[in-house]
């Protein structure tokens, strides 16, 4: 027996991210070694009934919803794990005044930005020029698109195989394949526990990384068939144009391969989940436990309020139960304690 989930997530500082149509939920190990998790309602604008909800253009939404949101939790999760908090200096107070918001949230923005740029200069302007270089700026032709198609492939390949190198990314990585777990464990039908979690398979076909691999190979087949410009201009204009538009039909392909189960759709998720390779590794059960926190969280935020809710009410019970057997020190010094330690009846 199985079931789908419309459920996914990503990796962030020492914990997992999970996105439902509720909104997202976000668990993560402390420095003390307790989980802490959260809650926020966020729905998305890509309606069904709306034009931000039509086939194409709900794409280009959920792919800008997925970068502001990927960067403030990841940022957020920062601030769970109980890193030191440092008081903001006068240029973050002075930003923090001028635009009205808080100096991490405009960080934030100018890492966003500075990161398209990069990603479009690495991954756009570098493969035509190398192209350029090899057949001619003035020369125009398939080959020469399909040869800078190349380029940006190998350009993305070497950046993550770069990336996985580095401890820090190689520890999110394993988180990200904590979360694949979790999902697959869910939708077999399994109890949710780490032990069951983790004889599940770490790739899942509606991976980030295979979207991203989508839109390469989306982009390769629309910029050969676009041309080749000899007005510089022209060409990086065109190119920077078709981006919303690669980015949403690579979005349906990925829903549509994810959802039927074929020899083409194997042939289409094939890629990306060969990309998974890199971009997930085998997770801890500790990282099990966080993933799987976050997932039920995300799956049922009133049944986590109600827990915590139970909770409570025992705690409150208990300290009654206590507070009626024990014999009280004298009422009003702070300092004095009952025999039991409890400390309840330090009041006047």
């Amino acid at each position: 027996m199985s079931k789908k989930t419309n459920i996914g997530g990503q990796a962030v500082m020492e914990g997992v991210m999970m996105r439902s149509p509720r909104g997202i939920a976000i668990a993560v190990r402390a420095t003390d070694g307790t989980i802490n998790k959260e809650f926020r309602t966020v729905t998305s604008k890509a309606k069904k009934g709306t034009f931000l909800g039509l086939p194409i253009v709900r794409g280009v939404v959920s792919f800008v919803e997925s970068l502001t949101i990927g960067m403030s939790t990841t940022t957020r999760s920062a601030e769970m794990m109980g890193l030191d908090y440092e008081e903001p200096s006068k240029f973050e107070k002075w930003l923090a005044k001028v635009f009205g918001t808080t100096a991490d949230k405009i960080f934030i923005a100018i890492a966003a930005v500075i990161g398209i740029l990069i990603g479009v200069g690495l991954f756009m302007f570098l493969p035509t020029l190398i192209a350029d270089l090899i057949f001619g700026s003035d020369v125009g032709s398939f080959w020469k698109s399909l040869t800078a198609g190349g380029i940006r492939m190998l350009v993305f390949l070497g950046y993550l195989l770069l990336c996985s190198a580095v401890k820090d990314v190689r520890r999110l990585f394993m988180y990200h394949g904590a979360e694949h777990k979790t999902i697959a464990c869910y939708e077999a039908d399994d109890e949710l526990t780490p032990e069951n979690a983790m004889k599940h398979s770490r790739f899942h076909p509606r991976c980030g990384t295979s979207f991203l691999f989508l839109v390469m190979i989306i982009s390769i087949l629309f910029f050969s068939i676009v041309g080749w410009s000899e007005n510089k201009l022209i060409l990086y204009g065109t190119r920077l144009l078709l981006i919303p538009v690669i980015a949403g039909v690579s979005y349906e392909v990925l829903q549509f391969a994810a959802k039927h189960d074929n020899i083409l759709t194997k042939i289409l998720r094939a890629p990306g989940m060969a990309l998974q390779h890199i971009t997930t590794k085998e997770p801890t059960k500790d990282m099990l436990e966080v993933a799987i926190a976050s997932f039920k969280l995300a799956l049922d935020p009133d049944a986590d309020k109600k827990e915590t809710e139970s909770i409570m009410t025992e705690a409150d019970t208990a300290s009654a139960e206590t507070c009626s057997e024990c014999v009280c020190g004298e009422k009003g010094e702070e300092e004095e304690t009952n025999e039991c330690g409890c400390g309840c009846c330090n009041v006047e």
